[in-house]
């Protein structure tokens, strides 16, 4: 993880990734009930409930992009269902 973590070469401290991804984890179930509604199973299925998660916050942040509204990923997940995305 941590290899993977610093590859991305992101502005976010190591620390703060593990804290993401903590309550990223912690929220995976809220979020795919929410998902669900909105967009339906993911076309791509995994054996992992987290990397069903992901594929899942991927369809659906890609067809809010087609939509043209320009919003960010977690300010679209917000304003659409009207919860923080990450609790």
């Amino acid at each position: 993880m941590k290899g993977a973590a610093e590859s991305l070469r992101c502005a976010f401290t190591l620390e703060t990734l593990y804290h993401l991804l903590g309550r990223l984890r912690l929220r995976m179930g809220a979020l795919r009930v929410a998902l669900l509604r909105e967009t339906g199973p993911p076309v791509r299925g995994f054996a992992s409930p987290f990397l069903q998660t992901i594929a899942h916050l991927d369809a659906a942040f890609r067809a809010a992009a087609s939509g043209g509204d320009g919003a960010g990923m977690c300010a679209w997940f917000q304003l659409r269902f009207q919860q923080p995305f990450l609790g």
